[in-house]
């Protein structure tokens, strides 16, 4: 299909790239998105899972961007407490990382700049009030505070979904072969990642949301003249069955980075992450022995009894993008608009946190209104779908479903409120018995999700589903996933569809 016009084409379905077209679509601009790949294909699912209030900006006194990841974690709290969940961090403290002092002053400070939202910091005495410590015995005082821990890839999905509801198109699986300015438009080659089928999309302003790709993107995809060098940086973190007491642990190590070990998907830990420039092809990233024994060895250093290679069930590496003359102390990401005279604009976006996706998405639509109207900004305090609920209310869910439905097990029920909110009824609903939700995949996953996932969420593999539309991978067998990959696969419903205007 040729010949089809929007006001913005984002390349990239990653966090950055659906937040920007959700705040796009919202302030009246019609939006198309594509990703060659699914959505949250890259590094937006390889994340610490930390919605956080930057524990290591207090390292660099960074106050401002300190006082924005806080801003900006309760305005995620109250937009999806489904999926963003408040918890406590343990720090064990000795004085060879920072002095007591400083920890005081730095969590202080977190805590004034927070507000009363979440429960304050607090200095622990490890031999009084600690109980069973999984720490070393060494260890005689820690410090705690809150944060909050995120599903990543459900937040893409939902800001894709919001988007799609606000007039966005979106589209997986489809590449974009090449881009070029036709005088004050953006002429889109694309094609689909699975037939084949070419088609052309034309926009008025182009935007690069490909994350650890924007640089390769920008080389060999998009015709400009303006070239922006880029160093890539690897993260990587590993999956370990529970090993301690399932709290959550910030463990610093003696090269300054901060290593977590997290709750996780209820029967396991994420630990990481090993983070360090990376020269490769940002599709090759994987997670490497080395920094396994790096994340392992942080651990060792702490707990009592830390995780062994043998306990890592899954491990995984995303790849971030940085302009090379960018430095740490101007923010963890950054917008580069290149808009010569007469000719249509680009804005690459590079980097950017969980944290701050919802503003990132704001700031690119900002510069967006340099070149045409838009309406005002909105999402500050808008909640995502799903996300109508008290900040404490995702238990109260759990048990409303389990009432209405009471052919459904309270692990079950609890774990569709914790997925998808209030939209868990839409999976429910007109069920009457354990019949009705159609072929059990394994697990709790039934046709029922699996029709939901595929109509409402693009999902058409079971990577999709075990992986980034849920965690469900870690518990499934390779026969489970195989079987559900080949019922996925039989089915033509779910085709990528062409793209409509």
């Amino acid at each position: 299909m040729f010949g089809l016009v929007f006001d913005v084409a984002i390349i990239g379905g990653g966090i950055n790239g659906t937040a920007i077209a959700r705040d796009a679509a919202g302030r009246g601009l019609s939006v198309f998105l594509c990703d060659q790949g699914d959505l949250a294909g890259g590094a937006s699912s390889a994340t610490s899972k930390l919605v956080h209030g930057g524990l290591r900006y207090l390292q660099d006194l960074r106050f401002g961007a300190l006082r924005e990841a806080l801003i900006e974690r309760q305005r995620l709290m109250a937009a999806a407490p489904h999926l963003v969940r408040p918890f406590r961090v343990i720090l064990p403290h000795h004085e060879r990382q920072w002095p007591r002092w400083a920890l005081r002053l730095g969590l202080f400070a977190a805590d004034h700049l927070a507000g009363s939202t979440l429960p304050a910091s607090g200095r622990i005495d490890l031999n009084r009030d600690a109980g069973d410590s999984v720490l070393m015995p060494h260890f005689q005082v820690a410090f705690a505070y809150s944060d909050c821990l995120a599903d990543d890839t459900r937040l893409v999905m939902l800001n894709a979904i919001d988007a799609r509801t606000r007039g966005a198109s979106i589209h997986t699986r489809v590449r974009c072969v090449v881009a070029e300015r036709d005088g004050e438009r953006w002429r889109l080659s694309l094609e689909s990642t699975e037939t084949g089928e070419p088609f052309t999309v034309i926009a008025g302003i182009l935007v690069n949301a490909t994350g650890g790709f924007a640089g390769e993107v920008l080389d060999h995809v998009i015709h400009t003249e303006r070239r922006v060098p880029v160093r890539l940086t690897k993260h990587s973190h590993i999956v370990v069955r529970r090993v301690h007491d399932g709290g959550a642990y910030a463990l610093p190590n003696a090269d300054g980075r901060i290593v977590y070990a997290l709750p996780y998907e209820r029967d396991f830990v994420l630990i990481g992450a090993a983070s360090g420039r990376y020269d490769g092809d940002p599709a090759g990233a994987r997670l490497e022995p080395r920094e396994v024994a790096y994340l392992i060895d942080v651990a060792g250093q702490y707990l009592e009894e830390p995780p062994d290679p043998a306990d890592v069930v899954w491990g995984f590496a995303g790849v971030s993008a940085f302009p090379e003359d960018h430095s740490s102390t101007m923010g963890e990401s950054a917008i580069v608009v290149d808009a010569p005279t007469h000719l249509a604009p680009l804005v690459s976006v590079f980097g950017g946190t969980l944290t701050t996706h919802r503003r990132i998405g704001e700031r690119v639509v900002d510069q967006i209104g340099r070149f045409r109207p838009v309406g005002a900004a909105w999402t500050a305090a808008t909640a995502l779908p799903g996300g109508n609920l008290p900040v404490d209310g995702v238990g109260g869910l759990g048990r409303a479903l389990r009432g209405a439905y009471p052919f459904i097990g309270e692990d079950h029920a609890a774990r569709l409120a914790a997925a998808y909110g209030t939209r868990a009824h839409a999976i429910l609903s007109g069920k009457r018995q354990a019949a009705d939700l159609g072929v059990r995949f394994g697990g709790d996953l039934t046709e029922a999700e699996v029709d939901f996932l595929k109509a409402e969420e693009w999902a058409a593999t079971a990577d999709d589903v075990l992986w980034r539309r849920s965690k469900l991978g870690l518990t499934f067998s390779k026969g489970e996933a195989a079987r559900l990959d080949r019922w996925l696969a039989a089915d033509p419903t779910v085709r990528p569809a062409a793209v409509e205007a």
